[in-house]
């Protein structure tokens, strides 16, 4: 079976001492994921993260241009047939919220720690992703952003 890539951006925000990632609803199951799609010709794959970002929960800010890591994950197309994707996640430090976007209202959006997201998210991989990323908090997420800027 062939593994096709998506981009994936893991919006988070730091409060305090707090670090906090938002997941959304995927629209067909309903399970917790992070805004994710398809690359696109012409279009660098972490612009694409940020397009779906801002498409799929309305939220903007600095995104790194290297990805942390990747997870693979079965992707259902229909009651037939699915695919094998890997998934390239970038980091996106979030610093506003549209108050429309084009798919708030077929998605629900959550802002959690990860350790709340690990428990929530029903991808293996990417719950291994998160226990990784929680181990190295808010060094891993931020000095991959700061260092694209």
């Amino acid at each position: 079976m062939s593994t096709y890539t998506q981009v994936a951006a893991l919006p988070f925000i730091i409060l305090g001492d707090e670090l906090s990632i938002c997941l959304i609803t995927s629209r067909e199951t309903g399970r917790w994921v992070i805004p994710k799609g398809w690359p696109k010709l012409g279009i660098k794959n972490y612009q694409m993260a940020q397009l779906e970002a801002e498409q799929e929960a309305g939220l903007r800010g600095t995104i790194a241009q290297t990805h942390l890591g990747t997870y693979t994950y079965k992707k259902k197309l229909h009651i037939f047939a699915s695919v094998i994707c890997k998934v390239e996640v970038y980091p996106l430090s979030v610093t506003h919220q549209d108050v429309n976007w084009p798919e708030r209202n077929q998605r629900e959006l959550s802002w959690t720690s990860i350790p709340q997201a690990i428990k929530r998210v029903s991808e293996p991989q990417f719950s291994q992703l998160l226990t990784k990323i929680n181990k190295n908090n808010r060094q891993q997420l931020t000095i991959n952003t700061i260092n694209e800027l």
